[in-house]
């Protein structure tokens, strides 16, 4: 059966979570229903499906946008076509979001969820001076928890207590849920409390992990990791344009391991060459 042009399928959406390319994905299931769910689809944010022709106002009126619910029926087919009404370009996934898990597209855990029920971004607070995990942490939550996730960077003394004031979550310091544990880095400790099993994901781990901790011999990348790293935090005194930069950077990394891992260049120079 072919998919309709108001819906789009798993297979359609799953290679493009976690990538530039990723549609606005909203999940309109019921309140009580998204409240149950042990797992959601990864990059989504939750919204009421009776509201949308009030909610979506503010969105990007050039952005993609995608909703789903359990089973992809009435209740992510009311949404899109309210979204529809406001000239969005917006479909339903088709299956729903049972359907999407079943085929394994990519997912978290919706325990610890950085957005709730109000539509408020989530924020997070770490120190100051970014260089390679407080670049990578903000990479992952922007693109597989909340896309509009307000990252704050401050001095190292004073993130948790203005975590606390802002009613934000801190990373990357002592004693707090999202840190160094052992051998592993902050990053490691996104994928495992967010229970996520993407191979790509927990490969590139391995190479934020040895650049981070100066175990550069962990991936043959990490090296290069580092540098790059490095170089970001040398040309931008500002952290968040740092961020932006890096973004791109862990956006290139990512999709080198989805798609590009066994990939060379071979090119020798012509010994006989003049």
């Amino acid at each position: 059966m072919s998919t309709p042009a108001t819906a789009i399928s798993a297979e359609e959406l799953s290679p493009r979570i976690g990538t530039p390319q990723a549609p606005l994905l909203f999940d309109v299931c019921r309140a009580e229903a998204f409240a149950e769910s042990e797992r959601v689809i990864a990059g989504t944010r939750w919204r009421n499906h009776m509201l949308a022709d009030e909610w979506g106002r503010a969105l990007d009126p050039a952005a993609e946008v995608v909703v789903c619910c359990v089973h992809g029926h009435n209740v992510s087919q009311i949404a899109a076509a309210k979204l529809r009404s406001l000239g969005l370009r917006a479909r339903f996934l088709a299956g729903g979001t049972q359907g999407f898990l079943s085929k394994g597209g990519p997912s978290v855990l919706r325990r610890s969820w950085p957005h709730g029920l109000d539509g408020r971004p989530s924020r997070w607070v770490t120190r100051e001076s970014p260089k390679i995990d407080r670049i990578a942490c903000p990479w992952f939550i922007r693109r597989f928890l909340d896309p509009a996730a307000e990252i704050i960077y401050v001095e190292a003394e004073w993130v948790r207590d203005i975590a606390e004031e802002l009613d934000a979550e801190a990373f990357d310091v002592d004693g707090v849920t999202f840190t160094h544990t052992g051998d592993l880095c902050s990053f490691d400790s996104f994928l495992d409390h967010f229970g996520v099993t993407d191979e790509s994901l927990r490969h590139i781990a391995r190479i934020i992990r040895g650049a981070d901790t100066a175990r550069l011999d962990l991936e043959p990348q990490c090296a290069g990791l580092l540098a790059m790293a490095l170089g970001i935090s040398a040309l931008h005194e500002n952290d968040l344009a740092a961020l932006d930069h890096g973004i791109a950077l862990y956006d290139s990394l990512y999709a080198w391991a989805r798609h590009a891992r066994r990939e060379t260049h071979d090119w020798q120079p012509d010994s006989d060459a003049a």
